[in-house]
């Protein structure tokens, strides 16, 4: 490990923009188990700055800007646009997860199936295209336990 990766306390916090950021948000919550820690206005209806938490992690959104980020980050052109990324987040109970998901309007894109690599996952969209990996495995644990 490096000298900087040792020397901060710092986390990955993923970062995502929203057509509406507000009902996504709410979705969010509603899908898949996230609270609100932090919700900035941006003045015109939109988020300037919003903080998600699920367990001890984080994500990061706000609304689309048409400002000097928002030139390199914005929301999915359309709803199966392909990504080149995607958070993963770690949940106890799969399928419990995924019929949350599910209830509240997720897309599946991968149904629940245990991984070769251990574990139990399943992928989906949200209402605005951004895929979402969620699983059971957990690479800071020993699955063999």
């Amino acid at each position: 490990m490096s000298e900087l990766a040792k020397a901060t306390t710092a986390t990955i916090v993923p970062t995502l923009r929203y057509q509406d950021a507000h009902a996504a948000i709410e979705w969010l919550e509603r899908a898949f188990g996230f609270h609100r820690h932090f919700v900035v206005e941006d003045g015109e209806g939109g988020v300037a700055h919003a903080q998600l938490t699920f367990g001890n992690g984080m994500i990061m959104l706000s609304s689309a800007h048409d400002d000097e980020f928002g030139q390199m980050q914005r929301p999915l052109a359309s709803t199966d646009a392909p990504v080149s990324q995607s958070p993963y987040i770690i949940v106890t109970d799969v399928d419990a997860h995924h019929a949350r998901a599910l209830a509240a309007g997720a897309v599946i894109v991968m149904e629940p199936e245990d991984k070769d690599y251990g574990g139990r996952g399943y992928g989906c969209r949200d209402p605005e295209g951004n895929l979402w990996s969620f699983g059971s495995y957990d690479p800071w644990q020993d699955e063999a336990g």
